[in-house]
C-alpha cells in the first residue's frame, strides 16, 4: 500500500536559526503526530546532523538534496551518500529539474546516484518532469516515459518499488504556474500505467507519485484529490511553517478521510 507523502524543499533557503524555528513551530501543530504517512524536510547540506537529531523521535524525516555520484575520494565539493547517511539523512532528492538544467547531470549520472543512495539505504525521490515547450508540442508523455525509463530501467522492480516518484513539469516550477488538476491527474495516471506495464501491478500500486510544480494551499486540495496523486514535493510553499502546515493538514485529512 502506498504512502502518502509530504516533502519539502528547501533548495539553497534558510539559514540555521530559521530552518530550527520552522522545525519547532511545525512540531507544535496539534495534529504533527497523527499523520498516517511521512513528512520529509529537505535542507541545506550544512545542517542535516543538527536537524536530524532536533527531529529524533518526532517521526519528521530529514533528507537530502543531492548526494555525489561516487562513494569517495578525489571529489572535492561533493557529499557522498556515505556521509549523509552518517549525518542522519533518511531520503535524498535525485534528478531534480535545477540539478538537471543547471548543473547539467544526464541519467549516467542519476543512475550511478541512486546506485549509491541504495547501498548506503537512502530512499530515494526521483524527479522528472517535461519542458514548457514539449508540453506545448504534446509530446509530454514521449518525454516523462523516456526519464522514467532511461533511469529506472536500469533496477529491478523490487528496487523500484521502495522509490518515490516526483512528476514536476519543469514549467510550473518556481514561475506561479500550476498544471491543473486534470493536468496533473492524467499524468500520474500515465506514470502509474508505466510503472504496471514495466514492473507489475503489485511495484505500481506500492509507489508513490508526488505532485510539484507551485503547489499552495490555495490549490492543494484539488491536486490532491486525483487518485494517482500520492501527495507533494513543495518548494516556494514550504519555507514557512504556517504554509506548509496547511498543506499537510490538507493532504492528510483529506487522504484519511
Amino acid at each position: 500500500m502506498r504512502k502518502k507523502i509530504l516533502a519539502a524543499n528547501w533548495k539553497m533557503n534558510l539559514l540555521k536559526k530559521q530552518a530550527v524555528n520552522f522545525i519547532e513551530d511545525f512540531l507544535k501543530d496539534e495534529n504533527s503526530n497523527l499523520i498516517k504517512g511521512e513528512i520529509v524536510i529537505f535542507p541545506a547540506f550544512p545542517y542535516i546532523d543538527s536537524l536530524s537529531k532536533q527531529c529524533a523521535g518526532s517521526g519528521l524525516k530529514i533528507g537530502a538534496q543531492n548526494i555525489a555520484s561516487f562513494k569517495s575520494g578525489a571529489y572535492t565539493g561533493e557529499v557522498s551518500a556515505e556521509m549523509l547517511k552518517d549525518s542522519g539523512a533518511e531520503y535524498v532528492l535525485i534528478g531534480h529539474s535545477e540539478r538537471r538544467s543547471l548543473f547539467h547531470e544526464k541519467s549516467e549520472d542519476l543512475i550511478q546516484k541512486i546506485q549509491q543512495a541504495i547501498t548506503n539505504n537512502l530512499k530515494v525521490i526521483f524527479c522528472f518532469g517535461e519542458q514548457k515547450d514539449e508540453r506545448e508540442k504534446s509530446v509530454h508523455f514521449d518525454i516523462v516515459a523516456e526519464q522514467l525509463k532511461s533511469v529506472l530501467s536500469n533496477f529491478e522492480g523490487e528496487e523500484v518499488a521502495d522509490f518515490v516518484l516526483a512528476y514536476e513539469p519543469v514549467w510550473a516550477i518556481g514561475t506561479g504556474l500550476t498544471a491543473s488538476p486534470a493536468q496533473a491527474g492524467e499524468m500520474h495516471t500515465f506514470i502509474r500505467k508505466w510503472l504496471m506495464q514495466t514492473y507489475g501491478n503489485a511495484v505500481s500500486e506500492n509507489v508513490s507519485i508526488l505532485y510539484g510544480g507551485s503547489c499552495k494551499p490555495d490549490n492543494a486540495e484539488s491536486l490532491f484529490s486525483q487518485k494517482d496523486v500520492d501527495g507533494g514535493l513543495i518548494g516556494g510553499a514550504s519555507l514557512k511553517a504556517e504554509s506548509f502546515i496547511a498543506l499537510k493538514n490538507i493532504l492528510f485529512q483529506k487522504k484519511e478521510a
